[in-house]
């Protein structure tokens, strides 16, 4: 079964930065065009691929019935996985959980 609940890693910073601001939008959406997102299974190997080593990181918990923007699992090809893609900035009160990992 397919969760609700989707996942984004960013950093304490930049989370702070989003409260200020009321929605949240990762300094890389420029370039890509979405937010990254994960489910919980693949957040693992995305600090791994992505964060190794990097400090002051948080993990979101997202309900993804709250967010107000297109949420869609596509495919990373070098992975050959679904993740899901966030279209839009994220409106924080889709934002249920805030947990500090490094």
């Amino acid at each position: 079964m397919e969760s609700e609940y989707i996942y984004h890693v960013t950093t304490l910073i930049e989370w702070e930065q989003a409260k200020a601001k009321n929605e949240y939008m990762p300094m890389d959406y420029e370039k890509d065009g979405f937010i990254h997102c994960s489910i919980e299974k693949q957040i693992p190997g995305v600090l791994d691929r992505f964060y190794k080593g990097q400090k002051g990181l948080v993990k979101l918990k997202i309900d993804k019935e709250k967010v107000q923007r297109p949420v869609l699992f596509e495919l990373a090809h070098d992975l050959n996985e679904l993740f899901p893609h966030i279209y839009g900035p994220l409106n924080l009160d889709s934002v249920i959980n805030v947990e500090i990992i490094s």
